[in-house]
This record gives C-alpha cells, sequence and structure tokens, in this order.
C-alpha cells in the first residue's frame, strides 16, 4: 500500500499554482456534478467569480444552473454561463438553447464555448465543418449578449480544431506549467482542488488581470438585444 501511494504521488499530474501577486482574483466553473452549493461559504473562499454550466447540445439544460446562478450572484460573486458544444446538432439550435436559458438584460461574464471530445458526439467533424457551426452558433449568441465569446478548448481537442476555428480569446487549461502565450482570459490551473462549499472536487481558474479586468468584463453590455429575453430570474426556458 505505502509503495501504491508513493507512486501515485509521483506520476499524478501536479497543479502549477499561480502567482497570486500577478493573478489575485481566483474563480470556479460548476455544473450539475458539483451537487448542492453553498455559495456564502464559497464566496468567503478567496473565489470571485464563477462560471456555470447552462446548457448541452440543441436540448439539454442543466438543472442546476438557475439556482446556481442565483445563489452565486446573491452571494457577490460575477456569474457567467457556458455551452458544452456538441458535434452532432446544428450551431444554430444550440444557439437557441442557450439563448432561451440564459437570462439576458443583467450583468454577465461572457459567454463560453467548451470544445472538447470527452462527452462529446462519436463523429468528429472536420475543423472547416466544425467552425461553419461555431459561427453560427457565435453570431446570435454574442448580438443578444453584447460580448465577444471565450472559447474553452481541451488538450485533446485543441491540435484538431485551435487553429481552425473563429478566432476568439481563450480560456486555456493549464495544469502543469503556466499558460503559454497571451491571448486567453482565464487559467484553469488545477481541475480537482477544493473550495468550501462545494462537497467534492472543483476547477479552480484564475482571471488574467485584476479587479478592474473582471469589473469591465462583467459590466452589462447596454446594446445587447433585448428580443426573446428569459426573465431575470433566470429560470430556463423550453428551447
Amino acid at each position: 500500500m505505502a509503495l501504491a501511494v508513493w507512486v501515485e504521488s509521483v506520476f499524478r499530474p501536479r497543479a502549477f499554482p499561480p502567482d497570486r501577486t500577478q493573478f489575485p482574483l481566483r474563480g470556479i466553473d460548476v455544473s450539475h456534478h458539483q451537487g448542492k452549493i453553498d455559495w456564502r461559504r464559497v464566496a468567503a473562499d478567496d473565489v470571485a467569480f464563477a462560471i456555470i454550466k447552462a446548457t448541452e447540445g440543441g436540448d439539454y439544460v442543466d438543472d442546476t444552473f438557475a439556482e446556481n446562478l442565483r445563489q452565486a450572484r446573491a452571494a457577490g460573486l460575477a456569474v457567467g454561463a457556458y455551452h458544452f458544444f456538441t458535434f452532432c446538432r446544428p450551431g444554430a439550435d444550440q444557439a437557441k438553447n442557450f439563448l432561451s436559458t440564459v437570462p439576458r438584460g443583467e450583468p454577465l461574464l461572457p459567454p463560453v464555448v467548451d470544445i472538447e471530445f470527452h462527452g462529446n458526439c462519436p463523429r468528429r467533424p472536420s475543423p472547416a465543418e466544425l467552425n461553419a457551426e461555431l459561427v453560427a452558433f457565435l453570431g446570435p449568441v454574442e448580438a443578444a449578449y453584447g460580448k465577444p465569446a471565450i472559447i474553452y478548448i481541451t488538450d485533446e481537442a485543441a491540435p484538431t480544431y485551435s487553429a481552425h476555428i473563429a478566432v476568439r480569446q481563450r480560456w486555456l487549461r493549464a495544469v502543469a506549467m503556466p499558460p503559454q502565450g497571451d491571448d486567453w482570459v482565464y487559467w484553469q490551473y488545477l481541475d480537482k482542488g477544493r473550495v468550501d462549499g462545494i462537497d467534492g472536487d472543483v476547477d479552480l481558474n484564475v482571471l488574467k488581470g485584476g479587479p478592474a479586468r473582471l469589473t469591465q468584463l462583467f459590466a452589462p453590455a447596454p446594446e445587447a438585444s433585448s428580443s426573446g429575453t428569459p426573465s431575470s430570474s433566470g429560470t430556463p426556458q423550453s428551447p
């Protein structure tokens, strides 16, 4: 048993901790996998922002999204929503799902698109096919929320798609070393972190920039479209 523990400790990926003097604001990303969250305890444990899973594909809505959004906002966190982009539904259908679920007319961090192989449809589109559907998603979503989206793409999917999709700022995952390049907004530095108020693991992130940058990202966009806006409570509606 001691040998097994030693081997695990040697070969388990270790987080490269961010320099908190350089990246003072910490955040989390969550979904239904985190279960019931005590957001006031989370906010008190060095967490300034939360990116919450809202939708997946053309019809799935995370059943904890509305409550997580409401309670995280009430706890004083800057909040945003992300969409898991599936390979087997048109981008326009996926945009409708996101738009019918995520409220407008109130402060939100820029919408995030999550592109990865794990848990996705078996058929992998060509880079050109994926980009066409991604653009079909981004157009109405960015028009509605008045902010350019942020793209999260996993290490596994990046070699196939990263250089061929619409250019947007990125949310980078880098658990072994600092992220490369400058065109990123969030750095996910640990995927098995712990935060008070959440039972079990949670992804930990830092923001590139300080409080002024977070305020800028979170500010409402008055030019955003208000047509078809879900209620301000954030309650999911049918696509």
